[in-house]
């Protein structure tokens, strides 16, 4: 399982010295725990280029246990969408980055600063642009919202005494042994899940970005159901440990849309693009830059 590789290489990335922390007097320990208190109640707050790196941190034990799909032109395509999406949200100035990654498992993870990924079990489970364009805009809503950086400082709150004494370094930024708490923290992270009322809130917000680019509002809607459909086959476990019920989500979801959008028209549920993406894979190439689909730049709603 994904979950087993993602934990082992966390691990692995994590820095020996961090557990191993000496302290000259106990004066010196009770400073340290202040100090990362507070730093722990500000991580929402840290610089953008901070969160930004950190993002890239943890991006790199996803793509440790699960690499890229060598297909450049699903990579590409992947990076439209979600680029142009990300235009649409609240914070569309962030170094935006799509990809897919090569596990059957079900799911899709984003983290700060920008880095979303989504499995290729879930892509192979869309049945349209419009549910991509869900799943990529719900994972979105984590990002602009801070989720990742609430449940890091969740985490920091709880840990231990002798962990974080060298939590920032001269400028200001990050610290190398604070840095290594936050990537143990985010391994922690990826095994449990963000707060249930986070995954809905993001659900909620997913759906205006998703409505915001000239999407079908409904296209997560129909990936719930798929998810709901299958909710015991293997592929899926790691989704269901981490994220709340599928069924409790479309509730949520149609308690929350209502007939908010029910007039709403004119919107992009699928292009032949999609399709031709489950031909056979192609070696692997940098993402090239965003530029919307072209449907959904015709029929945009703001």
């Amino acid at each position: 399982m994904i979950a087993h590789r993602i934990l082992l290489a966390a691990a692995l990335l994590a820095l020996p010295g961090v557990a191993q922390a000496q302290f000259p007097n106990i004066g010196g320990l009770v400073k340290g725990v202040q100090n990362v208190k507070k730093l722990g109640d500000s991580l929402r707050k840290i610089p953008e280029p901070e969160e930004i790196k950190l993002g890239g941190d943890l991006a790199s034990i996803i793509l440790g246990a699960a690499p890229l799909v060598q297909d450049a032109e699903k990579q590409r395509y992947v990076n439209r969408v979600g680029r142009w999406l990300a235009l649409h949200s609240d914070r569309p100035d962030l170094p935006w980055q799509f990809g897919v990654v090569e596990t059957d498992d079900v799911n899709a993870f984003s983290m700060p600063g920008g880095y979303v990924l989504i499995s290729r079990g879930m892509f192979d489970q869309m049945r349209n642009e419009a549910e991509l364009a869900g799943v990529l805009a719900h994972e979105i809503a984590h990002v602009a919202k801070k989720d990742h950086l609430g449940a890091l400082q969740g985490s920091l709150r709880n840990a231990a005494l002798g962990d974080f004494t060298e939590y920032v370094g001269g400028s200001g930024g990050i610290g190398g042994a604070f840095k290594s708490a936050l990537i143990n923290a985010g391994k922690d992270m990826f095994a449990r899940g963000l707060n249930h009322d986070d995954e809905y809130d993001a659900d909620r917000m997913g759906v205006v970005i998703a409505a915001r680019s000239g999407y079908s509002p409904y296209g997560l809607v129909g990936v719930l159901q798929t998810l709901s459909a299958a909710p015991e086959e293997k592929g899926y476990a790691l989704m269901n440990k981490t994220h709340p019920l599928p069924v409790d989500r479309i509730e949520r979801l149609d308690r929350a849309m209502g007939t908010k959008f029910d007039t709403v028209t004119a919107v992009v549920e699928d292009l032949p693009s999609f399709v031709a993406l489950r031909a056979a894979p192609a070696p692997a190439v940098k993402s090239t830059p965003a530029r919307a689909p072209a449907r959904a730049r015709s029929r945009r709603r703001n």
